[in-house]
């Protein structure tokens, strides 16, 4: 019999007009992998911070068996002292300091006369490194690493830590390629194996099924019900997270492709993407595929000019444009969601209607003057196009769930009214109840003879959506498939031209 490491007793959390938990109870096994699962704003990221000591509940107890003794971890620093470790859905290491600085961080190896051992700390980095077959230097700063790298280094970093008892991962699988889900885990496996406990929260359901050993489901802040793997499907999962069947959440209506509206010819950069050229037609949803480092999301930074490109021409309904900066993008509608909507997408500590105008202020101003009228008509109404879920626009960003953050996201671009909208990985972290919503958001786009570019990660969302697909390795495109194509294509054939060497 496992004994029990952790207790959640009915535990009650509320913030200004929303109740996130509500009187929930269970408890976690040593040594269990327990999945926990719930659309977006069911409550799972406010319970981690309240096991992790982050916050407070208003009511209940969240105790933990430490060496026999029953504690209750009052911050995180408590918390990690009793070998409880968050990786938490949004990467969160000092993006200035190296690999190794951020392994260590807070607790370096020293040398006998009490200084910072480089040497040693440089030497354990690249154990931890290769461990996880990341191919790069210890030194490296994480700043320059691409995001998904960034991902890996935090869930590695939590092998730095000796004693161990619980970690939480927050849809650490979001940002990875296929290989590094692997490497992730048999690290999860071997964690299990020491006795470790794991809480796994992911919205790929597969990977629930493949992994974990019980599941906790979780609906509009209260406890449904705690199952044995073997005793729930994908579809059972997805009823009482959503309270409803779910159809095939790909199968969107596609449109005929109209004209072309966009063309790239030849482009270039120093590093992460050569020779370059592909189409987009009005109505057409092109997806692009390709591994961690394969140059997707640098061609689209390039095409928007947010990165610099040496050579390349870019042609808007034929003709020739030149694009230095976001602002010219914009001017020639063209609209980029990019793949880390906190950083890079949203102003967290500003309201929905603020977010929302961001990019169009220009649009309902006169004289340096900003309408506050069509300020509040337009965000109310772009939130409720895409359905964001909040009691007002006043409410501030960064309380929301990941799936409403990202449909803010959307809301900001569509407020621009664009002609090319661009969506570097859309579901990140996102229900499968939102990706549902933003599929059909797509597929409304399409229907008004938007051109759609859509880069994933997650090869059955980019394979079922797009029209056509192209896929890339280093900085090259490998294969391109059609409509017709994709209707038999399998994943291990688009992979198969993803590992290509260019």
């Amino acid at each position: 019999m496992q004994d029990t490491i952790l207790k959640i007793e009915h535990i009650s959390k509320i913030y200004p007009g929303v109740t996130a938990l509500n009187d929930v109870s269970f408890e976690i096994k040593k040594g269990e992998i327990r999945a926990l699962v719930g659309e977006n704003g069911a409550g799972k990221s406010t319970l981690i911070k309240c096991i992790m000591g982050v916050e407070k509940p208003e009511k209940g107890t969240i105790s933990m068996n430490y060496n026999g003794e029953w504690v209750v971890n009052e911050n995180a620093l408590e918390a990690q002292n009793h070998g409880v470790y968050a990786n938490y859905q949004n990467v969160n290491i000092a993006p200035d300091l190296s690999i190794a600085e951020n392994y260590f961080l807070g607790k370096p190896p020293t040398t006998k006369l009490g200084s910072v051992d480089w040497k040693k700390m440089q030497q354990d980095s690249q154990v931890i490194v290769d461990k996880f077959d990341m191919k790069v230097d210890p030194l490296d700063k994480i700043r320059n690493l691409p995001i998904a790298m960034q991902a890996m280094v935090t869930i590695s970093k939590i092998s730095v830590n000796e004693d161990i008892r619980l970690v939480i991962f927050d849809e650490p699988t979001a940002l990875l390629e296929n290989e590094k889900v692997d490497t992730l885990f048999k690290f999860i496996k071997e964690l299990k194996e020491k006795g470790v406990s794991i809480i796994y929260i992911s919205h790929r359901l597969e990977e629930i099924m493949d992994i974990c050993d019980s599941v906790t489901i979780l609906k509009d802040g209260t406890y449904v019900d705690t199952k044995p793997i073997e005793e729930v499907t994908k579809d059972s999962l997805i009823t009482m997270m959503v309270g409803r069947e779910m159809s095939d959440i790909y199968n969107i209506e596609h449109q005929k492709i109209g004209k072309e509206i966009l063309r790239v010819e030849n482009f270039s950069d120093t590093k992460n993407f050569k020779n370059i050229n592909f189409k987009l037609h009005a109505g057409e949803i092109l997806g692009f595929v390709g591994l961690v480092g394969a140059g997707r999301s640098e061609i689209m930074r390039a095409l928007c000019g947010v990165e610099k490109r040496l050579t390349g021409d870019i042609y808007i309904k034929g003709e020739k444009v030149s694009i230095k900066n976001p602002g010219d993008a914009m001017d020639h509608r063209i609209s980029f969601l990019t793949e880390d909507r906190r950083a890079d997408g949203l102003a967290l500590h500003l309201p929905i209607k603020t977010n929302i105008n961001m990019n169009s202020y220009d649009m309902i101003s006169k004289a340096g003057f900003i309408s506050l009228k069509k300020e509040d008509e337009r965000a109310n109404d772009f939130s409720k196009r895409v359905n964001v879920k909040t009691p007002s626009v006043m409410q501030l960003v960064g309380n929301l769930s990941g799936g409403n953050q990202q449909k803010v996201v959307i809301a900001k671009l569509l407020c621009c009214n664009p002609d090319i909208l661009i969506f570097d990985e859309p579901t990140v972290g996102v229900d499968v109840g939102a990706k549902e919503e933003i599929y059909k958001i797509v597929e409304r786009l399409a229907a008004k003879g938007k051109g759609i570019i859509l880069i994933s990660s997650y090869l059955p969302e980019v394979m079922g959506l797009a029209d056509h697909l192209i896929v890339m390795a280093q900085g090259q495109i490998t294969g391109e498939f059609n409509k017709e194509e994709l209707a038999s294509l399998k994943e291990e054939d688009v992979l198969r031209k993803a590992s290509i060497e260019g």
